[in-house]
């Protein structure tokens, strides 16, 4: 199903899930897609306890066989000029999360988002934020209600230190994205976390 798709991967700053999510574009290469990798600006600059910017983007430069895009100029031909089949979002963070809710288009993975929307084909979603269940409920319900955007199912991954936190289980990212393209939501949308 994968097999000569052109699946974007967009990556904002969720730096603790890296070690999970970046080894996942993997999946798609080894299944025949070609993947174009999109980052944030924060991606790009931040040095975290989890490793600093240069070290993720040679890695993901490394899973994808193919440089990030890094600016929202040049993310915006992956509208009509030159699109993706399916653009994958992960981790998602809330801030990005609320600023797609809400039309926001002030990073190159939000304007590979819009981009993508704008051709009528999916976006995929896995959430990694910590006010989920607070004031970014809202917007995720927003997204779920939006059309062609899906997502990586998730749920609770502490629910007793951090009540409001909701992760996407990316191993079911692949999943996921299948069911887009056929468009479907992949089910279930809320599960009981590995993490817990």
């Amino acid at each position: 199903m994968l097999k000569g798709k052109r699946i974007g991967f967009g990556i904002t700053a969720s730096h603790c899930t890296y070690a999970d999510v970046i080894p996942k574009i993997r999946s798609f290469t080894e299944r025949g897609a070609t993947v174009v990798p999109v980052i944030t600006h924060s991606v790009l600059t931040a040095a975290t306890r989890f490793g600093t910017g240069e070290e993720w983007i040679k890695r993901i430069t490394e899973e994808a066989g193919a440089p990030v895009i890094s600016s929202i100029l040049d993310a915006e031909p992956l509208g009509p000029k030159n699109p993706v089949d399916c653009m994958v979002i992960a981790p998602m963070t809330g801030n990005s999360i609320s600023r797609l809710a809400n039309a926001v288009t002030d990073s190159p993975v939000l304007m590979a988002a819009k981009a993508t929307l704008r051709n009528g084909t999916p976006v995929v979603i896995g959430i990694s934020t910590n006010d989920a269940l607070g004031l970014n409920g809202q917007n995720i319900m927003k997204l779920l209600n939006t059309k062609n955007i899906y997502f990586i199912p998730f749920g609770q991954d502490d629910p007793v230190k951090k009540p409001n936190s909701l992760i996407s289980d990316f191993t079911k990212m692949v999943p996921a994205v299948e069911a887009a393209l056929q468009g479907r939501q992949l089910q279930p949308v809320l599960i009981n976390h590995p993490a817990q």
